[in-house]
């Protein structure tokens, strides 16, 4: 029993630092790029646009589109590892 319990703590703790790990990613690209970084990256160009206007409008999406296929592989392989698989 109490093996049980350790081992879904040791799961929830694994899910719960991929989440953050993906919450920080996404932040990063969304607010950072996008808001924090726009006058740095007003100097490159992307599409005839600058990158931090590109960010703000297609790559934060993009990267969450990214980030929603990474946690699903992860969180499938945390499963199998965990003996949850299906």
């Amino acid at each position: 029993m109490a093996d049980d319990k350790s081992n879904a703590a040791a799961y929830w703790k694994a899910n719960l630092r991929l989440i953050t790990g993906c919450l920080i990613v996404w932040a990063l690209a969304s607010y950072g790029c996008a808001i924090l970084l726009r006058p740095l990256l007003a100097g490159i160009s992307v599409g005839g646009t600058d990158l931090g206007f590109w960010f703000a409008q297609q790559g934060s999406i993009l990267i969450f589109i990214g980030l929603i296929f990474f946690y699903a592989w992860k969180m499938n392989r945390l499963d199998k590892q965990f003996g949850l698989g299906e």
